[in-house]
C-alpha cells in the first residue's frame, strides 16, 4: 500500500498541469479522498506561500480507475490581495472525473473569533483499535487505510442530541510522523475527510442493505492550523437522506478542543429496486 506522502506527491508535467500517481487498491473505483487530496495539492502548487487554502468544493463526476493516474488541470481564476481562487479538473482517459473550486486566503488576517465546543467523548487512548472485530468487508476497507489509526466511539458512549437524526464520532490520525509543512497536513486531512463520513447516514438503518454508495460532492472549510499525525475527532451527523441520496456533515476538532475544519458531503445511498422491467434503467450515477 502507498504512503500518504506518495499519494499526495503530484508531478508537474506542464504549466498548471499535474499528474497524480496511481497505486494498487482494494477499491473498485479510486478513493474519493485520494482524488480530492491530489486536486488540492495541484491547486496549492499554483499559489504563493503567503496564501493558505480555507475552503474547497468538489464534485465527483465519474468513478475513477484506481489503476490509472489522473491528470489535474488548474485554472487560475483570480489572484487578489487577500484571496486567490483556483478551479481544478481531474481527468482520466479524456473524461472529467472530478471538479473542484478552491479558495485561498492570505495568512495573518484578523477578525472576530468563536467556535462550538467539542462534544464530550472518551479519549482515543480509552478506545481500542477494534478493526479485527469488524466484518470481513469492513476489515478490507480499513486495510486500505492501514497507515491511519481510526477508532470509532461506541454508540453507548456518545453524548447524543434528540434533534439529530444520525450521529457518529471517530478519532483518527496518521500513524507515522508527517512533514511539518501545513500544506501537507491540509492535503492529508482532505484525504482523510472522506473516510467513514458517508457511513454516518447508515446509523439509523443498521438492517438496511445499501446496494450503491458513493460520494457525489464534498466541501471543506479549514479554520485553524493542525497536525494530521495527531489525534483529531470527527464529529459526524447525517441530517437527511431521501431519493437515494444522503447528506452528511462533520466537524473536526483537535485534542485541545479547537475546531480545525468542517465538512459537508452528499453521497449515493441507493437500496435495491427491480429494474428488470425498465430497459433504460441506468446502473451508473
Amino acid at each position: 500500500m502507498a504512503t500518504i506522502e506518495e499519494i499526495l506527491q503530484v508531478e508537474a508535467i506542464e504549466t498548471d498541469i499535474y499528474r497524480g500517481p496511481a497505486f494498487p487498491s482494494l477499491f473498485q473505483r479510486t478513493f474519493g479522498g485520494q482524488v480530492a487530496g491530489q486536486a488540492l495539492m495541484s491547486a496549492t502548487r499554483t499559489v504563493s506561500d503567503e496564501y493558505a487554502v480555507h475552503s474547497l468544493h468538489g464534485y465527483f463526476l465519474r468513478p475513477g480507475n484506481p489503476d490509472k493516474p489522473a491528470v489535474f488541470l488548474v485554472d487560475r481564476i483570480r489572484d487578489g490581495r487577500s484571496f486567490a481562487t483556483r478551479r481544478v479538473t481531474g481527468v482520466q482517459d479524456g473524461e472529467a472525473i472530478f471538479m473542484m473550486s478552491a479558495s485561498f486566503h492570505v495568512t495573518g488576517d484578523v477578525g472576530i473569533e468563536h467556535q462550538d465546543r467539542m462534544p464530550p467523548v472518551p479519549s482515543p487512548d480509552e478506545l481500542q483499535d477494534r478493526v479485527d472485530e469488524l466484518p470481513e468487508e469492513a476489515r478490507a476497507i480499513f486495510r486500505e487505510w492501514h497507515q491511519f489509526d481510526l477508532r470509532m466511539v461506541p454508540h453507548d458512549k456518545l453524548a447524543k442530541s434528540s434533534y439529530f437524526a444520525a450521529q457518529q464520532r471517530v478519532w483518527f490520525r496518521h500513524r507515522g510522523r508527517l512533514p511539518d509543512d501545513q500544506v501537507f497536513h491540509v492535503g492529508t486531512l482532505a484525504y482523510m475527510s472522506d473516510m467513514t463520513l458517508l457511513g454516518s447516514s447508515r446509523v439509523p438503518h443498521p438492517d438496511t442493505e445499501i446496494k450503491q454508495a458513493a460520494s457525489l460532492d464534498h466541501a471543506m472549510w479549514f479554520m485553524r492550523p493542525f497536525r494530521a499525525d495527531e489525534w483529531l475527532l470527527y464529529d459526524q451527523t447525517s441530517p437527511s437522506a431521501a431519493a437515494g441520496r444522503a447528506l452528511t456533515q462533520g466537524r473536526i476538532f483537535d485534542l485541545q478542543g479547537r475546531m480545525v475544519a468542517a465538512v459537508t458531503q452528499e453521497g449515493l445511498s441507493r437500496v435495491s429496486r427491480d429494474t428488470s422491467a425498465d430497459p433504460t434503467a441506468r446502473t451508473d450515477r
